[in-house]
């Protein structure tokens, strides 16, 4: 009695035990996931924005012509510099008396001069113009910048929610494989299946698995991928947003749109065609600025100076008074006219017209460019659309395939080759639904997007 009494004691113990340890468990999976940070696409976009380094670059490229504009501005403003002088002059030298003898000679001078600019042939004002344009279209080379690593970034979100849902697709398939194997056990159990049917089963719920892990192998790249776009050390507790998929697909209607239409609205909008826009403008300050070289300069000029000399043999006043006595004055007007500088005013404006011309390709080439995105686009999104429908009916027409051969496998009038040959078709159906349907989406955002919206879904 008294042994039952410690075997039930020392069971309790090992009850106790195992419960505790199932506790910890829990609690450290629990604690994992609460620091596990899901990321929506509009986080991700926000935080990529925040922290890339080339769009810093292109924060920078802006802050310098804000410099340079600035820079510009002053030039209206005069100039203010001050000298100080001392000379020393040693052996021999033509004295007052017009003999020479050795003299040594100090000088001390002392100098404040000023200039303003009045007229410089209409250059100071368009490179201020210049400038200014110069800032607007860094400014939108850097809303751009924003807009091309949020495209990647959601090119990437979609890419892991695709490789997700295959994944998914990939594990619903082991279940499927696990549970015939186990129901062919059974069935060898009791003499009513072979070997080597079990064994094709084994075999087939091997490469599933294999599937499987490749699948959550490229899940996890995805993730790393984006990780990398965002800047993160690592892609350790990261993981993002699996938004509701069934409301999102086909929300935009595309019968009323071309991509002319888009084209249309994306002309006023886009930063890369105003950024263009902007420089040919620019340009044609560049054509002023090198034509007024051939304009006469003006500007005034003003002064003081005063000095002390000593030399030897001679008796000098003080310092303090020949600072005084010798204080002077000046000022002035600059007058400079241009009459032959070999030619280089001429080549500095061809030149800025050919860089005009050059900026013009570049626009029509920016705005081509963009429409042939749209084009793209566009019709990506006719085919997505088009392809989701058609999975969709080949979901449904696959799915009852399956559990039809299914049903067959079951009462012994399909073989296992059949049975998981529509089982393979039927999961093959699903994961083409899960691309166009994602493909879709996508192509809608960006359609969205080159109207002017947010990139989100």
């Amino acid at each position: 009695m008294r042994k039952d009494i410690i075997s039930l004691g020392s069971m309790s113990e090992k009850c106790w035990v195992k419960v505790l340890l199932v506790l910890f468990t829990v609690h450290y999976s629990l604690s994992t996931v609460a620091q596990q940070r899901l990321w929506n696409l509009r986080e991700c976009c926000d935080y990529a924005v925040a922290n890339n380094i080339s769009i810093k670059q292109q924060e920078n490229q802006r802050r310098q012509e804000e410099i340079q504009l600035s820079t510009a501005k002053n030039s209206r403003l005069p100039d203010l510099s001050g000298s100080v002088g001392q000379n020393f002059s040693f052996g021999r030298g033509l004295t007052a008396d017009n003999t020479y003898s050795n003299t040594n000679t100090s000088s001390t001078s002392f100098s404040l001069g000023a200039s303003v600019p009045i007229f410089t042939g209409f250059q100071i004002p368009n490179q201020i113009k210049l400038n200014q344009l110069n800032l607007e279209a860094a400014t939108a080379d850097l809303e751009k910048a924003k807009n091309d690593i949020r495209m990647q970034v959601a090119q990437a979100y979609v890419q892991i929610l695709y490789d997700m849902e295959i994944a998914d697709v990939a594990h619903r398939q082991i279940e499927i494989d696990s549970a015939q194997v186990a129901r062919l056990q059974a069935f060898v159990n009791n003499g009513k299946a072979s070997e080597a049917e079990l064994s094709q089963q084994r075999a087939t719920l091997a490469n599933s698995t294999l599937t499987a892990t490749q699948a959550d192998n490229n899940t996890r790249l995805a993730l790393l991928t984006l990780t990398q776009l965002l800047e993160l050390p690592s892609p350790e507790n990261f993981n993002i947003v699996r938004p509701d998929i069934s409301g999102i697909s086909g929300i935009t209607d595309l019968s009323g749109l071309t991509p002319d239409a888009i084209y249309a609205e994306a002309l006023g909008i886009k930063p890369e065609i105003l950024s263009q826009q902007l420089k040919l403008k620019g340009t044609e300050h560049s054509i002023k600025i090198a034509q007024a070289g051939n304009y006469p300069t003006l500007s005034l000029s003003g002064g003081l100076g005063t000095n002390y000399y000593t030399t030897s043999g001679f008796k000098a006043d003080g310092f303090g008074s020949q600072l005084k006595n010798n204080f002077s004055q000046y000022i002035g007007l600059n007058l400079n006219v241009p009459i032959f500088n070999r030619f280089q005013t001429r080549n500095q404006i061809r030149s800025a017209r050919i860089s005009q011309e050059n900026q013009q390709l570049a626009l029509d080439n920016t705005k081509k460019t963009l429409y042939q995105d749209i084009q793209k686009v566009y019709y990506n999104a006719l085919n997505a659309q088009a392809k989701e429908k058609a999975s969709q009916q080949a979901v449904a027409t696959a799915n009852d395939a399956f559990h039809l051969t299914q049903a067959k496998y079951e009462n012994g009038k399909a073989t296992i080759t059949e049975f998981n040959e529509s089982k393979n078709n039927y999961l093959k159906a699903e994961s083409d639904l899960v691309q166009a349907r994602y493909e879709n989406i996508y192509q809608q955002a960006l359609i969205a997007f080159y109207r002017g919206n947010d990139l989100t879904f």
